[in-house]
């Protein structure tokens, strides 16, 4: 691509950062050029944060529905899966599988809801009392 080619798109980052390619001069040599964004890379970005959003919306659903415990809500939202959690946790994946049903989660000590907010980064208050939290 020709340096007068580089595509400068405002995406979401556009503000932020700036994206390094590398693109041909005049002469025909390759060096860098810094480009805002490209409009195929923002549809793409935007798409899979709609995906994000709702992966979360439907944890959001399916907690208020009693299928899930807030555990998972919180997982979708931090965008984390359960080998990450237990990285965070120090729980082995087996049982952050289990506190993932509202029964067992709602038998958790507060230590271990304790180390769950802390790897959330929210208060414990807002793990235990989700249906009345606004989230």
């Amino acid at each position: 691509m020709k340096k007068e080619d580089l595509p400068q798109d405002p995406g979401a980052l556009a503000k932020f950062t700036r994206e390094v390619c590398y693109v041909k001069n005049g002469d025909g040599k390759y060096e860098t050029a810094l480009s805002v964004g490209w409009d195929i890379k923002k549809q793409a970005l935007d798409s899979a944060w709609d995906e994000v959003n709702q992966r979360v919306e439907d944890a959001r659903q399916a907690v208020l529905a009693g299928e899930k415990s807030p555990i998972h809500y919180f997982m979708e939202l931090r965008l984390m899966d359960i080998p990450v959690l237990a990285g965070y946790t120090g729980f082995f994946p087996f049982f952050i599988k289990r506190h993932l049903k509202p029964a067992v989660f709602a038998s958790l000590s507060e230590r271990k809801l304790e180390k769950y907010a802390r790897a959330f980064d929210i208060p414990v208050s807002e793990l235990k009392n989700f249906k009345t939290s606004n989230p």
